[in-house]
Protein backbone atom coordinates (compact mmCIF):
# COMPACT_ATOMS: atom_id res chain seq x y z
CA UNK A 1 0.00 0.00 0.00
CA UNK A 2 0.94 3.55 -0.32
CA UNK A 3 1.62 3.85 3.61
CA UNK A 4 3.65 1.03 3.17
CA UNK A 5 6.02 2.59 0.21
CA UNK A 6 6.12 5.94 2.72
CA UNK A 7 7.33 3.91 5.66
CA UNK A 8 9.90 2.14 3.84
CA UNK A 9 11.41 5.76 2.24
CA UNK A 10 11.35 7.03 5.41
CA UNK A 11 13.22 3.73 6.98
CA UNK A 12 15.87 4.02 4.53
CA UNK A 13 15.82 7.70 4.70
CA UNK A 14 16.41 7.70 8.56
CA UNK A 15 19.26 4.99 8.13
CA UNK A 16 20.89 6.83 5.38
CA UNK A 17 21.31 9.78 8.30
CA UNK A 18 21.53 7.65 11.54
CA UNK A 19 25.12 6.39 11.70
CA UNK A 20 26.74 9.76 11.58
CA UNK A 21 24.28 11.52 13.53
CA UNK A 22 24.60 8.46 16.15
CA UNK A 23 28.17 9.07 16.36
CA UNK A 24 28.69 12.45 16.42
CA UNK A 25 26.07 12.48 19.89
CA UNK A 26 28.50 9.67 21.05
CA UNK A 27 31.55 11.92 20.40
CA UNK A 28 29.28 15.17 22.34
CA UNK A 29 28.29 12.93 25.13
CA UNK A 30 31.89 12.09 25.74
CA UNK A 31 33.04 15.31 25.45
CA UNK A 32 30.56 16.43 28.09
CA UNK A 33 31.72 13.85 30.47
CA UNK A 34 35.47 14.75 30.33
CA UNK A 35 34.47 18.45 30.42
CA UNK A 36 32.23 18.05 33.84
CA UNK A 37 34.17 15.29 35.49
CA UNK A 38 37.86 16.45 34.59
CA UNK A 39 37.37 20.44 33.42
CA UNK A 40 38.26 22.00 30.61
CA UNK A 41 36.77 23.62 27.85
CA UNK A 42 33.43 21.20 26.58
CA UNK A 43 34.00 22.22 22.57
CA UNK A 44 37.16 21.38 22.14
CA UNK A 45 37.12 18.24 23.42
CA UNK A 46 34.23 17.23 20.94
CA UNK A 47 36.27 18.91 18.42
CA UNK A 48 39.66 16.93 19.40
CA UNK A 49 37.78 13.41 19.77
CA UNK A 50 36.16 14.44 16.24
CA UNK A 51 39.64 14.81 14.63
CA UNK A 52 40.35 11.13 16.09
CA UNK A 53 37.67 9.92 14.57
CA UNK A 54 38.42 11.43 10.57
CA UNK A 55 38.75 7.92 9.25
CA UNK A 56 34.89 7.25 9.58
CA UNK A 57 34.20 9.95 7.15
CA UNK A 58 35.57 7.59 4.38
CA UNK A 59 32.99 5.48 5.04
CA UNK A 60 29.55 6.45 2.59
CA UNK A 61 26.87 5.85 5.46
CA UNK A 62 28.67 8.01 7.78
CA UNK A 63 28.81 11.38 5.54
CA UNK A 64 24.66 12.17 5.24
CA UNK A 65 24.21 12.18 9.45
CA UNK A 66 27.58 14.00 9.77
CA UNK A 67 27.00 16.66 7.03
CA UNK A 68 23.35 16.84 8.74
CA UNK A 69 25.02 17.64 12.31
CA UNK A 70 27.93 20.10 10.76
CA UNK A 71 24.65 22.49 9.24
CA UNK A 72 21.38 21.94 9.83
CA UNK A 73 21.83 20.52 13.76
CA UNK A 74 24.61 23.36 14.09
CA UNK A 75 22.04 26.13 12.91
CA UNK A 76 19.36 24.98 15.49
CA UNK A 77 21.87 25.62 18.00
CA UNK A 78 22.82 28.95 17.20
CA UNK A 79 19.01 29.45 16.75
CA UNK A 80 18.33 28.59 20.58
CA UNK A 81 20.71 31.12 21.91
CA UNK A 82 17.99 33.86 20.91
CA UNK A 83 15.96 32.48 23.78
CA UNK A 84 18.33 33.78 26.50
CA UNK A 85 18.12 37.04 25.17
CA UNK A 86 15.68 40.30 25.56
CA UNK A 87 15.69 44.07 24.95
CA UNK A 88 15.23 44.75 28.69
CA UNK A 89 18.73 42.99 29.13
CA UNK A 90 20.30 45.63 26.51
CA UNK A 91 18.37 48.50 27.81
CA UNK A 92 19.50 47.72 31.61
CA UNK A 93 23.04 47.89 29.91
CA UNK A 94 22.48 52.16 29.02
CA UNK A 95 23.48 53.48 26.00
CA UNK A 96 26.90 54.29 26.88
CA UNK A 97 28.29 50.38 27.29
CA UNK A 98 26.15 49.29 24.48
CA UNK A 99 28.25 52.08 22.17
CA UNK A 100 31.42 50.71 23.57
CA UNK A 101 30.84 47.23 22.86
CA UNK A 102 29.27 47.54 19.63
CA UNK A 103 32.13 50.08 18.20
CA UNK A 104 34.74 47.20 19.95
CA UNK A 105 32.87 44.19 17.96
CA UNK A 106 32.86 46.26 15.13
CA UNK A 107 36.33 47.64 15.01
CA UNK A 108 37.40 43.75 15.62
CA UNK A 109 35.42 42.53 12.40
CA UNK A 110 37.33 45.41 10.49
CA UNK A 111 40.97 44.44 12.07
CA UNK A 112 40.37 41.31 11.11
CA UNK A 113 40.23 42.15 7.59
CA UNK A 114 43.26 44.06 7.67
CA UNK A 115 44.88 41.22 9.12
CA UNK A 116 43.70 38.85 6.25
CA UNK A 117 44.97 41.05 3.85
CA UNK A 118 48.31 42.08 5.42
CA UNK A 119 48.48 38.46 5.85
CA UNK A 120 47.14 37.18 2.24
CA UNK A 121 44.12 35.75 3.13
CA UNK A 122 41.02 35.77 2.16
CA UNK A 123 38.31 38.18 3.21
CA UNK A 124 36.25 35.46 4.47
CA UNK A 125 38.54 33.90 6.22
CA UNK A 126 39.06 37.88 8.30
CA UNK A 127 35.46 37.78 8.95
CA UNK A 128 35.67 34.06 10.25
CA UNK A 129 38.39 35.48 12.82
CA UNK A 130 37.00 38.79 13.60
CA UNK A 131 33.34 37.42 14.02
CA UNK A 132 34.74 34.65 16.21
CA UNK A 133 36.35 37.04 18.70
CA UNK A 134 34.02 40.52 18.17
CA UNK A 135 30.77 38.09 18.93
CA UNK A 136 30.50 34.57 21.01
CA UNK A 137 33.86 32.40 20.18
CA UNK A 138 33.19 29.15 18.51
CA UNK A 139 29.69 29.67 18.24
CA UNK A 140 30.02 32.53 15.74
CA UNK A 141 32.70 31.14 13.93
CA UNK A 142 30.21 27.96 12.97
CA UNK A 143 27.72 30.75 12.54
CA UNK A 144 29.92 32.70 10.34
CA UNK A 145 31.16 29.58 8.19
CA UNK A 146 27.69 28.29 7.61
CA UNK A 147 26.91 31.17 5.28
CA UNK A 148 30.05 32.12 3.49
CA UNK A 149 31.15 30.40 0.57
CA UNK A 150 31.45 26.15 0.90
CA UNK A 151 35.08 24.84 0.00
CA UNK A 152 37.55 22.83 1.98
CA UNK A 153 39.76 25.43 2.73
CA UNK A 154 36.99 27.11 4.35
CA UNK A 155 36.10 24.48 6.40
CA UNK A 156 39.68 23.50 7.77
CA UNK A 157 40.22 27.62 8.60
CA UNK A 158 37.04 27.24 10.65
CA UNK A 159 38.62 24.36 12.56
CA UNK A 160 41.82 26.07 13.67
CA UNK A 161 39.37 29.42 14.35
CA UNK A 162 37.58 26.72 16.74
CA UNK A 163 40.39 25.53 18.61
CA UNK A 164 42.20 28.87 18.25
CA UNK A 165 39.44 30.93 19.81
CA UNK A 166 38.40 27.89 22.46
CA UNK A 167 42.27 28.03 23.48
CA UNK A 168 42.39 31.99 23.80
CA UNK A 169 39.04 31.96 26.01
CA UNK A 170 40.06 30.10 28.51
CA UNK A 171 43.49 31.87 28.90
CA UNK A 172 41.64 35.16 29.08
CA UNK A 173 39.12 33.50 31.84
CA UNK A 174 42.44 32.76 33.96
CA UNK A 175 44.09 36.18 33.11
CA UNK A 176 41.26 38.99 32.67
CA UNK A 177 39.84 38.86 36.32
CA UNK A 178 43.58 39.82 37.79
CA UNK A 179 44.18 41.85 35.04
CA UNK A 180 40.52 43.79 36.25
CA UNK A 181 42.06 43.28 40.09
CA UNK A 182 45.40 45.22 38.95
CA UNK A 183 43.29 47.54 37.76
CA UNK A 184 41.16 48.53 40.22
CA UNK A 185 38.08 47.89 38.71
CA UNK A 186 34.63 48.43 40.45
CA UNK A 187 32.48 45.23 39.81
CA UNK A 188 30.43 46.89 37.16
CA UNK A 189 33.41 47.96 35.25
CA UNK A 190 35.11 44.75 35.16
CA UNK A 191 31.58 42.65 34.50
CA UNK A 192 31.96 45.73 31.44
CA UNK A 193 35.32 44.44 30.36
CA UNK A 194 34.82 40.38 30.93
CA UNK A 195 31.88 40.29 29.01
CA UNK A 196 32.80 42.56 26.13
CA UNK A 197 36.12 40.80 25.37
CA UNK A 198 36.28 36.98 26.60
CA UNK A 199 35.30 34.72 23.16
CA UNK A 200 32.87 32.39 24.46
CA UNK A 201 29.63 32.68 26.72
CA UNK A 202 30.46 29.84 29.45
CA UNK A 203 34.10 31.25 30.20
CA UNK A 204 32.14 34.83 30.74
CA UNK A 205 30.01 33.72 33.35
CA UNK A 206 33.26 31.58 34.95
CA UNK A 207 35.51 34.96 35.09
CA UNK A 208 32.82 37.03 35.93
CA UNK A 209 31.68 34.45 39.03
CA UNK A 210 35.21 35.17 40.36
CA UNK A 211 35.14 39.04 40.63
CA UNK A 212 31.56 38.15 42.76
CA UNK A 213 27.73 38.38 41.97
CA UNK A 214 27.91 41.56 40.46
CA UNK A 215 30.75 41.37 37.84
CA UNK A 216 29.21 37.74 36.95
CA UNK A 217 25.80 39.06 36.61
CA UNK A 218 27.02 42.43 34.54
CA UNK A 219 29.54 40.24 32.58
CA UNK A 220 26.83 37.72 31.12
CA UNK A 221 24.07 40.45 30.42
CA UNK A 222 26.95 42.36 28.07
CA UNK A 223 27.82 38.89 26.76
CA UNK A 224 24.31 38.00 25.87
CA UNK A 225 24.16 41.90 23.94
CA UNK A 226 27.23 40.92 21.93
CA UNK A 227 25.31 37.55 21.32
CA UNK A 228 22.27 39.30 19.97
CA UNK A 229 25.07 41.24 17.40
CA UNK A 230 25.69 37.79 15.84
CA UNK A 231 22.36 38.25 13.66
CA UNK A 232 22.82 41.59 12.31
CA UNK A 233 26.49 40.35 11.57
CA UNK A 234 25.52 36.87 9.88
CA UNK A 235 22.46 39.07 7.73
CA UNK A 236 25.30 41.43 6.31
CA UNK A 237 27.54 38.89 5.44
CA UNK A 238 24.89 37.10 3.52
CA UNK A 239 23.74 40.10 1.99
CA UNK A 240 27.59 40.98 0.89
CA UNK A 241 28.42 37.16 -0.20
CA UNK A 242 24.81 36.83 -2.02
CA UNK A 243 26.30 37.12 -5.54
CA UNK A 244 29.15 36.39 -4.73
CA UNK A 245 31.38 33.97 -7.68
CA UNK A 246 32.18 31.47 -5.37
CA UNK A 247 28.75 31.09 -4.36
CA UNK A 248 27.68 30.93 -7.78
CA UNK A 249 29.90 28.24 -9.11
CA UNK A 250 29.19 25.95 -6.38
CA UNK A 251 25.71 26.38 -6.46
CA UNK A 252 24.78 27.43 -3.70
CA UNK A 253 21.09 27.85 -2.68
CA UNK A 254 21.82 31.84 -0.26
CA UNK A 255 18.36 32.92 1.01
CA UNK A 256 17.85 37.05 1.58
CA UNK A 257 17.80 35.67 5.28
CA UNK A 258 18.09 31.98 6.70
CA UNK A 259 15.74 30.67 8.36
CA UNK A 260 18.01 30.17 11.72
CA UNK A 261 18.34 33.69 11.64
CA UNK A 262 14.62 34.39 11.84
CA UNK A 263 14.32 31.72 14.24
CA UNK A 264 16.85 33.68 16.60
CA UNK A 265 14.88 36.91 15.79
CA UNK A 266 11.72 34.91 16.99
CA UNK A 267 13.39 33.53 19.53
CA UNK A 268 14.36 36.81 21.14
CA UNK A 269 10.99 38.92 20.79
CA UNK A 270 8.79 35.86 22.49
CA UNK A 271 11.76 36.28 25.32
CA UNK A 272 11.03 40.01 25.52
CA UNK A 273 7.41 39.60 25.76
CA UNK A 274 7.41 36.90 28.44
CA UNK A 275 6.18 34.18 26.61
CA UNK A 276 9.65 32.18 26.81
CA UNK A 277 10.05 32.10 30.58
CA UNK A 278 12.99 31.93 32.61
CA UNK A 279 13.51 28.15 32.94
CA UNK A 280 12.45 27.36 29.42
CA UNK A 281 15.42 30.05 28.37
CA UNK A 282 17.59 28.90 30.54
CA UNK A 283 16.74 24.78 28.53
CA UNK A 284 16.88 26.07 25.50
CA UNK A 285 20.47 27.65 26.53
CA UNK A 286 21.43 24.19 27.40
CA UNK A 287 19.61 22.32 24.35
CA UNK A 288 21.74 24.95 22.24
CA UNK A 289 25.03 23.63 23.45
CA UNK A 290 24.53 20.37 22.98
CA UNK A 291 23.69 20.86 19.82
CA UNK A 292 26.75 23.11 19.01
CA UNK A 293 28.80 20.06 20.90
CA UNK A 294 27.46 18.13 18.55
CA UNK A 295 27.51 20.08 15.14
CA UNK A 296 31.34 20.89 16.68
CA UNK A 297 32.05 16.78 17.04
CA UNK A 298 31.00 16.88 13.24
CA UNK A 299 32.89 19.54 12.38
CA UNK A 300 36.23 17.55 13.74
CA UNK A 301 35.32 14.55 11.97
CA UNK A 302 35.23 16.02 8.22
CA UNK A 303 38.61 17.52 8.57
CA UNK A 304 42.26 15.69 9.00
CA UNK A 305 45.49 16.95 11.20
CA UNK A 306 46.75 17.13 8.17
CA UNK A 307 45.14 19.78 6.56
CA UNK A 308 44.73 21.92 9.73
CA UNK A 309 48.90 22.25 9.85
CA UNK A 310 48.49 23.35 6.29
CA UNK A 311 47.31 26.49 6.96
CA UNK A 312 50.25 27.58 9.16
CA UNK A 313 51.21 30.36 11.58
CA UNK A 314 48.51 32.90 9.51
CA UNK A 315 45.38 31.99 11.78
CA UNK A 316 46.98 32.14 14.72
CA UNK A 317 48.64 35.52 14.12
CA UNK A 318 45.20 36.77 13.44
CA UNK A 319 43.33 35.34 16.32
CA UNK A 320 45.69 36.65 19.02
CA UNK A 321 46.04 40.43 17.09
CA UNK A 322 41.95 40.40 17.09
CA UNK A 323 42.02 39.15 20.67
CA UNK A 324 44.84 41.99 22.03
CA UNK A 325 42.67 44.48 19.45
CA UNK A 326 39.40 43.85 21.26
CA UNK A 327 41.29 43.90 25.06
CA UNK A 328 42.47 47.45 24.11
CA UNK A 329 39.37 48.91 22.51
CA UNK A 330 36.96 47.94 25.33
CA UNK A 331 39.36 48.42 28.21
CA UNK A 332 39.96 51.82 26.93
CA UNK A 333 35.82 52.38 26.46
CA UNK A 334 35.32 51.24 30.02
CA UNK A 335 37.67 53.68 31.75
CA UNK A 336 36.67 56.43 29.32
CA UNK A 337 32.89 55.78 31.14
CA UNK A 338 34.03 55.54 34.56
CA UNK A 339 35.67 59.02 34.41
CA UNK A 340 33.11 60.13 32.85
CA UNK A 341 30.44 59.11 35.38
CA UNK A 342 32.54 60.35 37.68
Amino acid sequence: SEADLMFLRLKATLAGYLPGIMVCVVIALAATFLSEHFGGPQLLYALLIGLAFHFLITHAQMKKGVDFCGRTVLRCGVALLGARITFGQIQHLGAGTAVVVALGLAGTIGFGLLLARWLQKTPAQGLLTGGAVAICGASAALAISSVLPQSRDNERFTLVVVVGVTVLSTLAMVIYPFTVQLLGLSSQAAGIFLGGTIHDVAQVVAAGMMLGPQAGDTATVVKLFRVMLLMPVVLLIVIAYRNHPDVQVSGQSVPLIPGFLVAFIVLVLLATVGVIEPPVAKLAGEVSRGLLVTAIAAAGIKTSFEDLAKLGWQPVVMLVGETLFIAAFVLSGTLALRLGGS
